[in-house]
């Protein structure tokens, strides 16, 4: 029974997760006035901090890099949805555990999230968004938080389960 919230919490925070990081790639992958805004604010802050070349490539291919990393992220996260379907065709006999696959999922979610929440916090950028006169309310950051928060919860939730069932 235990194992059986954990698995729904799981999966619901995967949607959220997926949700989130899906929805944002068109942003992204397409060059977006309001992702160009973002991720050159970012870069020039690099430039006057870390180096130029590095805040000059930031600004022109953060956000591809970052939607990438995303993209992947969601990709593994649904995937156990691919290897039940695939074991239910007999295609697989053995599947990689969705456990363990949730917690590497749930790091990385943490990892890209925790990269965000530095730039919103340290940078120019700022909780609140504010582009062309208008704001965000701060929902890029918050949307961030919560999945780094859950992002750990779901690594440690399904990290537990993983190592219980190896034993």
């Amino acid at each position: 029974m235990k194992n059986r919230v954990a698995t729904i919490f799981s999966w619901v925070v995967v949607a959220w997760i997926c949700k989130v990081f899906l929805l944002s790639l068109p942003y992204k992958f397409s060059g977006h006035p309001d992702t160009q805004h973002i991720f050159g604010i970012i870069g020039l802050w690099m430039q006057d901090t870390v180096s130029t070349s590095i805040g000059l490539w930031f600004a022109e291919h953060g956000a591809t890099a970052v939607g990438s990393v995303e993209l992947l992220t969601s990709l593994l996260l649904l995937s156990p949805i691919v290897f039940f379907g695939l074991k239910k065709l007999n295609v697989m006999t053995e599947t990689p555990s969705r456990a363990l696959i949730h917690a590497l999922g749930g790091l990385l979610s943490a990892g890209v999230m925790a990269g965000a929440m530095f730039f919103h916090l340290i940078t120019p950028l700022g909780v609140e968004v504010l582009h062309n006169g208008q704001s965000d309310g701060g929902s890029l950051f918050y949307a961030a938080v919560s999945i780094f928060i859950f992002g750990l919860i779901l690594a440690a939730v399904n990290g537990n389960i993983a190592r219980t069932k190896k034993v």
